[in-house]
């Protein structure tokens, strides 16, 4: 199976869930909200690396900036 896009991953979350994409999306900015407000200075410091146009990353740039770390850390292993 090939790399999918944020939109495709979170269609087919949403497909899993039983959800609608704008559920799922509502869900995922809850958390990014809650973890947004972590006062830890480690998750503050990561949360200054991701990019984002407005106050706050969408869920897409989330998933995508998330998937970036991770296949970064996949090619060094």
């Amino acid at each position: 199976m090939g790399k999918k896009t944020p939109k495709q991953a979170l269609k087919a979350i949403a497909r899993k869930e039983g959800k609608s994409v704008e559920e799922i999306r509502r869900e995922i900015e809850a958390a990014l909200r809650i973890s947004r407000e972590n006062p830890d200075p480690k998750i503050q410091a990561f949360w200054d690396t991701v990019p984002s146009k407005g106050a706050k990353p969408t869920p897409e740039k989330a998933i995508a900036h998330m998937a970036k770390i991770v296949e970064n850390r996949q090619d060094k292993d």
